[in-house]
């Protein structure tokens, strides 16, 4: 997809070239009588405007049309001249040739995450969705928006357009998706996403940014499982900062901020290797074999165990939250991950 101006430039141009043949064509038929094989021909000479001469004597009927013809073509070939002219020389034809392609890649995608809106908020989901190594579309209005973080990065598969309309999300992959963010600056907008989302895909995850609290419960009404609150997050974190301020260092090093990054990662019980499968906790012996420590457990009821007994063992739709390096997870994930 390209700018919605240079696209209706573009078929404008188009448009008045292909009136401009069957004007010339019908003309040349009615007025002097051709055959259509004659007036094409016609047509073809009287625009190009190589000189040749008439197939018989025009009409004083004729030399008005044709008259009138040439000056009319001469205006509607150089409006598709200066068209392309822009294309070419802008890197509009670039950009039509980069963003078909990316419509292709994205319709093999499977699982991936879609984030809507490419502001302060949206473009932090991006950057730690693929540090984690999600597959991601973005969809935004702004083309210069995604432009420019491009241009200090890797590529963006973005989708440009209005996230609040079916066809733009069905363009993002909506049905083949896993999880959807919405951080658009209007909640009224969000509202709407997380509705047409759900509609879309009953099964998708559907995460939501708000401003005002009232917009809470109306997000999770039209489909949203989460909602957040930027402005309010941001409030508590700098109080904490003053009351508890070692525990916001903590926090942050989990989020992989500062020199002393930690990650939090999850290991669901289907996704652990057979041979794993049925120990307790203190068999699995994942800190002295990873150096990762587990810090919680979600059972498969619902409920979360804040460091869980040695003894515990995870079943069916259990899920282990782990804490450590990257270093230490990643040993974690090729030794006990399938």
């Amino acid at each position: 997809m390209w700018k919605r101006a240079n696209l209706s430039r573009f078929v404008l141009a188009l448009l008045l070239t292909v009136g401009g043949f069957a004007t010339g064509i019908v003309g040349f038929m009615t007025i002097e009588g051709y055959g259509l094989l004659d007036a094409l021909y016609m047509t073809m000479i009287t625009i190009s405007t190589v000189g040749f001469g008439e197939l018989h004597p025009l009409s004083t009927a004729g030399r008005l049309f044709v008259s009138v013809y040439i000056f009319f073509n001469l205006l509607v070939i150089a409006y598709l001249v200066s068209v392309l002219t822009t294309y070419i020389f802008d890197g509009e034809l670039r950009t039509i040739f980069k963003m078909f392609k990316t419509d292709q890649e994205i319709r093999g995608y499977q699982d991936h995450v879609i984030v809507c809106g490419f502001g302060r908020n949206g473009s932090k989901a991006y950057h730690e969705l693929r540090a984690n190594g999600a597959t991601v579309v973005v969809v935004e209005q702004s083309q210069e928006l995604v432009r420019d973080a491009s241009e200090h990065g890797e590529a963006i598969p973005v989708v440009l357009g209005d996230a609040t309309t079916d066809e733009t999300l069905l363009a993002a992959g909506i049905r083949r998706a896993r999880a959807l963010i919405t951080a658009l600056p209007k909640d009224a907008d969000n509202v709407f996403v997380a509705l047409t989302a759900r509609e879309l895909n009953p099964n998708l995850k559907i995460i939501a940014r708000a401003s005002l609290k009232t917009s809470e419960s109306k997000l999770l009404r039209a489909g949203a499982d989460s909602v957040v609150m930027p402005d309010e997050i941001g409030g508590s974190h700098m109080a904490n900062l003053v009351m508890r301020p070692e525990v916001i260092r903590f926090l942050e090093m989990m989020n992989g901020l500062g020199p002393n990054k930690l990650r939090l990662e999850e290991l669901s019980y289907r996704e652990i290797r057979r041979e794993w499968q049925g120990l307790s906790i203190r068999e699995l012996d994942i800190r002295s074999r990873t150096g990762a420590t587990v810090i919680g457990l979600k059972q498969y009821t619902g409920e979360f165990l804040v460091s869980p007994s040695a003894d515990t063992r995870p079943t069916h739709g259990d899920v282990l939250l782990v804490l450590g390096t990257e270093e230490q997870i990643n040993a974690l994930v090729d030794l006990f991950r399938v």
